[in-house]
């Protein structure tokens, strides 16, 4: 199972993080993130990431 992130925590890892619900659901809507910055705060209380797609730059 993938690693899940929290909103706010920098990213280990630049590429697409897709939002998870609150009852670990795949959302399917996904957010790019670089490398040491915060993931964004999600559309709903209770939702985290999930790393699907790895950017090598």
């Amino acid at each position: 199972m993938n690693k899940i992130f929290k909103p706010g925590q920098l990213a280990q890892t630049s590429g697409q993080y897709e939002l998870i619900g609150p009852r670990n659901g795949r959302t399917g809507s996904e957010r790019t993130v670089t490398k040491g910055k915060p993931l964004p705060p999600p559309p709903k209380a209770g939702m985290k990431y999930i790393l699907v797609d790895a950017t090598k730059h």
